[in-house]
C-alpha cells in the first residue's frame, strides 16, 4: 500500500510516522503510542481486536475509556487498487474523519430478558433445539404437529395459537386449548396412540378431530392419568416470554424488520443460520440497551389536522411497523422498543418533525465537511462520497479491495476520488445532508445498498434522490450527482464505481448542518443559488418529482369560497389569511407539500405543484385568492365574502326556518344579529339558531 507521510501530514497539519508492518513486527511502536496522551488512530480495521488487547496489556498505556483507539480502513478503501498512488487525498480525508469525537450520547431504550424462550413449530424439531438451549434458557415448546420425544424435559403447550406481539423481554402470546389431550398432564406413555382405532392420535399427542370417530378408546386407556377429556371447553390462555423462536414456514411477523428477540428459523437446525441463531439466543439473557434513534417534534408534524390525514410518509416507509397514526391527536406515535434505527422515517419526513438522533444530522454534517475540506486541502478533486452501511456495505467494500489485489487485471478497486463513509443505516440521512455534501464540495453523492435494506427504503431513497438531482440540475450543474448504487458482489460494485464525475460547486460552503431539516435545506439552497448564479437557467421554477417537499399551492378561484379551512389545516404556516380583508395568502418557502390543504378543502379547489421557485418571491407572501367583502346591511361592517354570503342565502332561501326577518338576519354581522333578535322580543328566537 503506497503511503506518502509528508503529504498526509501536510493535509492534517501534523508530522506522521508510518509503520508499514505495524500489525506484528512493529508492535512496540504501537505500545509506545498507547502510553502517550496523544490521539491514537490505527489505519487498519482488520486487526482492531489485536490492537485493543495489546493496549490493555501494555503497562502504562492510557486506559481506553479515557483515550479510545480510533480505527479507520485505508487499505481496502484506497490503498489496494489501480489508483492507489493517487489516493493520498482520500486517505487524509478518512484519517481526519477518524479523529472526530464520538457522537454525543442520547437517551437509551432498555430491554430486560430473563431467558424465557418460546419455541413454536413441529414438536420433534422444537425439542431438538430445546435440548441445545435448556441449559442456558427457560424453554417452553408450543407444538405444531411433528413427533415428540418420550422424555418431558420442558413444558409443552398445544392448541390454537393466536397473536404473538411485543419485543425482547415483553412478548405477549395468546392461544386457546382446543384439543381433548392436555399436554401438561400427558405422560407420553403412548397408550392412547395404540388404543385409537382410527389412528387419529399422532406422536405430537394431539387428536385429529376430523379423523376421530368418537370411539373414546383413548379415554379409557388414559383413565388413570386423566389427560384426555372430550368435554373440556376451549380455554383462552395468555403468557409472557422474553424470546420467541419460530420454526414455522410462515413467520408471526411479516414486516421486514421483526421485533428484537424474535427469530424465524423455518426448517429448524437445517436452516443455514441455525447455529448462528442458537448462539445469539444463548447470549440474550440480561439487560440490554440501545440508543433511542429518533426525536419527534409534534408541532412540526404534517400528519394530520382536524382528524384529516395529510402526510403519512413515515408510517408507510417504516419496516418495523413501529409508527402508528394518532390523527385524533394530530400526530404520530413511535414505539422506541420496535424501532430498529434505520432512520428512513426521518429521510422522508418533509418537515423535520422526525429527526435521526444517533448520530445527529449536525454530527454527520460536520463529518462530511471535515472529510471534503481535508480532501480538497490535500489536492483531491471531483470527490464522490459513497455512503454505505457499517455492516454489509463495509464488508462489500472490503471485499472489493481484496479482489483488486487478487485479480488486478479484472478488478480496479475503489477509485481514488471515491470516499466511502459508513453509516449506522443507509436510509438514515436524506436530502438535507446530501445537498449539504454537494455544497461542501462533493461532485457526487452515492448511497450503496446491498441485500440488507427493506424494499421500501430503496424506493424512498430513489424518490428523494430524484428530488435532489432535479434541484441541482435545475440550478445548472451538469451531470448525475445523486445515485443509488445497488450491488451484492465486488465485481458489480467495481463497475458501478467507475462512473464519470459531475460538475460540482465553484465555492465550497462553510455553514453547519442544523438540527432542523428545513433550516439546513434553506442554507444549502441559498449557497447553491449564489454559487450557480453564472449558470444559464431556462426557468424561474424548477419542476420537481411528486415526492418533493418543496412546491406551490394552486387555487381554483371559481370554486374557492374563501372559507379558509385550508389555513387552519396547514401545519407549516404556508397558507395565511388576512385580518384586514377576505384573502388567502401563501408563502411558498414554508410549504411542505403534505396535501392537508387539498384534503381539507370542501370545494376541492386546491391542487399541489411540486417545484422549487428560484426567485425572491418564494419567501414573500402572495395572494392566491381574494374576494369582495360582504357588508352588514345594518351597520356596514364587512363580516364575510360576497360570494360566500350569496351562496349561503341561495341555499337557505327555501328553508322554512329562514323566511322573512330570519333570512334578513343572515345578511347581518354577528353583533347586529344579536341586537336585532332582542329588539323583536315577540318573534321566536329559534329562527335565528
Amino acid at each position: 500500500m503506497p503511503l506518502d507521510p509528508k503529504a498526509l501530514g501536510a493535509a492534517l497539519d501534523e508530522d506522521l510516522t508510518t509503520h508499514t508492518t505495524l500489525c506484528r513486527r512493529d508492535a512496540a511502536a504501537f505500545q509506545r503510542a498507547s502510553r502517550s496522551g496523544d490521539e491514537l488512530v490505527v489505519a487498519c480495521t482488520q486487526e482492531s481486536r489485536l490492537f485493543t488487547e495489546l493496549s490493555q496489556q501494555t503497562e502504562g498505556a492510557v486506559p481506553l475509556d479515557v483515550r479510545p483507539i480510533r480505527f479507520v480502513n485505508l487499505r481496502e478503501t484506497g490503498g489496494w487498487g489501480r489508483e492507489a498512488k493517487a489516493a493520498t487525498p482520500k486517505m487524509a480525508a478518512l484519517l481526519a474523519a477518524a479523529r472526530l469525537p464520538d457522537p454525543e450520547p442520547v437517551p437509551t431504550v432498555s430491554y430486560q430478558s430473563e431467558g424465557r424462550l418460546l419455541i413454536v413449530g413441529p414438536l420433534d424439531a422444537a425439542e431438538r433445539i430445546a435440548a441445545q438451549l435448556a441449559d442456558a434458557l427457560q424453554v417452553t415448546v408450543f407444538a405444531q404437529g411433528g413427533r415428540g420425544q418420550q422424555a418431558r424435559a420442558w413444558p409443552v403447550l398445544g392448541g390454537q395459537l393466536g397473536a404473538i406481539q411485543g419485543w425482547l423481554g415483553a412478548f405477549e402470546v395468546e392461544w386457546s386449548s382446543t384439543n381433548p389431550i392436555d399436554l401438561d398432564l400427558c405422560t407420553r406413555c403412548n397408550a392412547c396412540v395404540a388404543a385409537c382405532p382410527e389412528g387419529a392420535i399422532g406422536l405430537d399427542y394431539q387428536i385429529d378431530l376430523d379423523r376421530c370417530q368418537s370411539h373414546r378408546a383413548c379415554v379409557q386407556a388414559c383413565e388413570a392419568v386423566g389427560a384426555i377429556n372430550f368435554q373440556r371447553d376451549a380455554v383462552p390462555h395468555r403468557d409472557r416470554f422474553d424470546l420467541v423462536l419460530d420454526l414455522r414456514d410462515a413467520p408471526a411477523f411479516v414486516q421486514h424488520a421483526p421485533p428484537q428477540g424474535y427469530f424465524h428459523l423455518p426448517g429448524g437446525l437445517r436452516h443455514d443460520k441455525g447455529l448462528e441463531t442458537l448462539v445469539r439466543l444463548r447470549e440474550m439473557v440480561g439487560e440490554f440497551e440501545k440508543p433511542k434513534f429518533f426525536t419527534y417534534n409534534h408541532k412540526l408534524c404534517a400528519h394530520g389536522r382536524n382528524e384529516t390525514v395529510g402526510c403519512d410518509a413515515c408510517i408507510s416507509v417504516c419496516s418495523a411497523q413501529a409508527i402508528r397514526s394518532e390523527v385524533e391527536r394530530q400526530q404520530i406515535a413511535v414505539n422506541p422498543n420496535l424501532c430498529v434505527g434505520c432512520g428512513a422515517c426521518t429521510t422522508v419526513c418533509p418537515t423535520g418533525a422526525l429527526g435521526f438522533a444517533y448520530p445527529r444530522a449536525s454530527e454527520q454534517g460536520n463529518r462530511l465537511r471535515t472529510v471534503l475540506s481535508t480532501y480538497a486541502k490535500a489536492g483531491g478533486k471531483e470527490a464522490a462520497v459513497l455512503l454505505h452501511s457499517q455492516t454489509a456495505g463495509s464488508e462489500l467494500i472490503e471485499a472489493l479491495g481484496r479482489e483488486a489485489v487478487l485479480r488486478p487485471k479484472a478488478i480496479k478497486g475503489v477509485p481514488a476520488r471515491v470516499i466511502p463513509l459508513p453509516l449506522w443505516h443507509t436510509a438514515s440521512v436524506g436530502l438535507d445532508v446530501w445537498l449539504s455534501a454537494f455544497a461542501y464540495g462533493a461532485s457526487q453523492v452515492w448511497v450503496l445498498m446491498t441485500d440488507e435494506e427493506a424494499p421500501q427504503y430503496r424506493e424512498a431513497l430513489r424518490e428523494q434522490m430524484a428530488v435532489a438531482q432535479a434541484i441541482v440540475s435545475g440550478l445548472g450543474y451538469a451531470g448525475t450527482h445523486f445515485r443509488l448504487i445497488e450491488a451484492r458482489d465486488a465485481a458489480t460494485l467495481d463497475v458501478q464505481l467507475a462512473s464519470p464525475p459531475a460538475q460540482g460547486v465553484k465555492r465550497r460552503a462553510s455553514y453547519a448542518v442544523q438540527r432542523e431539516k428545513r433550516a439546513t435545506m434553506e442554507l444549502a439552497l441559498d449557497h447553491l443559488l449564489q454559487d450557480s448564479a453564472a449558470h444559464p437557467r431556462a426557468v424561474d421554477a424548477v419542476p420537481l418529482p411528486a415526492a418533493s417537499l418543496f412546491g406551490a399551492v394552486n387555487v381554483n378561484k371559481d370554486a374557492c369560497t374563501l372559507c379558509l379551512s385550508c389555513v387552519s389545516a396547514c401545519p407549516a404556516n404556508a397558507l395565511l389569511d388576512n385580518a384586514e380583508r377576505p384573502q388567502l395568502r401563501f408563502v411558498e418557502k414554508n410549504c411542505v407539500q403534505c396535501g392537508l390543504c387539498a384534503t381539507t378543502c370542501p370545494e376541492d379547489a386546491i391542487t399541489l405543484q411540486p417545484r422549487l421557485l428560484l426567485t425572491e418571491q418564494r419567501r414573500q407572501p402572495r395572494v392566491l385568492n381574494e374576494a369582495q367583502p360582504y357588508a352588514c346591511v345594518r351597520c356596514g361592517k364587512p363580516f364575510g365574502t360576497l360570494k360566500g354570503v350569496e351562496l349561503m342565502l341561495g341555499k337557505l332561501a327555501g328553508h322554512a326556518m329562514f323566511q322573512g326577518e330570519a333570512l334578513e338576519r343572515l345578511k347581518m354581522c354577528g353583533d347586529c344579529r344579536v341586537v336585532d333578535i332582542y329588539s323583536n322580543p315577540n318573534e321566536s328566537r329559534i329562527t335565528d339558531h
